[in-house]
């Protein structure tokens, strides 16, 4: 039988399937919460605290990494940011595991208390991303929208990384350390230039954190859940 007839039929069911198997995604995190809205006593097990958090994590890993490809190829081409945006994010004054190796030398303890500084650090500057996104004119929506997105789950994962540190040591109280973000005026800068290498630094140290929230959930949830047999 010659199929030939129906490849662009075919290829248009492969590009929906693909369209709603993302969308499916994006609705199954959105409708994952931590906790139920609202809950004061949340009875969630640590497993499905653990499960959820590196689902969450996963996610706006992924939704940074897509936000800073766009923004690259938009606004960043020909520019030379990167070379600028080695080594000059506003948590590097927090010392952080580079790789897996690293971070396994480091006591679960610690390297829980280190997520959540790494995430109570980016609630200032996502907040005025958004803001500022919001001002660019002719701002992307595929920017915006994941600014808003991104800032959203990063909350929803703070709360459950709270949770999960509270199930793993009951009792204790982290003080709350994070590193002051103090970006804000580069943002707004009149000069382009330096405007967008502040949005691209901004992204560029997102994503670097965003990836190492989630290899670290992914090591804890190992050491702590599976007992390292993972």
């Amino acid at each position: 039988m010659d199929n030939k007839g129906s490849s662009p039929k075919a290829g248009s069911l492969l590009l929906l399937l693909l369209l709603v198997s993302n969308l499916l995604l994006c609705k199954s995190v959105a409708a994952l919460p931590i906790c139920p809205s609202g809950a004061v006593n949340c009875q969630v097990s640590l497993r499905d605290l653990f499960d959820r958090a590196v689902i969450l994590s996963h996610y706006i890993h992924n939704l940074s990494s897509e936000m800073f490809s766009e923004f690259d190829k938009r606004y960043a081409q020909g520019r030379g940011f990167i070379t600028k945006a080695i080594n000059s994010c506003h948590t590097s004054s927090l010392s952080t595991p580079e790789d897996k190796e690293q971070a396994q030398q480091i006591h679960h303890e610690d390297l829980l208390n280190l997520v959540l500084r790494v995430l109570r650090s980016w609630k200032d500057p996502l907040y005025h991303l958004v803001s500022e996104v919001r001002g660019m004119q002719e701002a992307p929506d595929a920017i915006l929208s994941r600014a808003i997105e991104i800032k959203e789950q990063n909350k929803r994962l703070l709360e459950g990384m709270e949770k999960i540190v509270g199930q793993v040591h009951p009792g204790v109280k982290e003080n709350e350390v994070y590193s002051v973000w103090s970006g804000l005026p580069s943002l707004q800068m009149a000069d382009e230039d330096t405007r967008l290498f502040a949005f691209y630094n901004l992204l560029h140290c997102l994503r670097r954190d965003s990836h190492k929230i989630d290899n670290y959930l992914k090591l804890l949830k190992c050491r702590i859940i599976y007992d390292s047999n993972c």
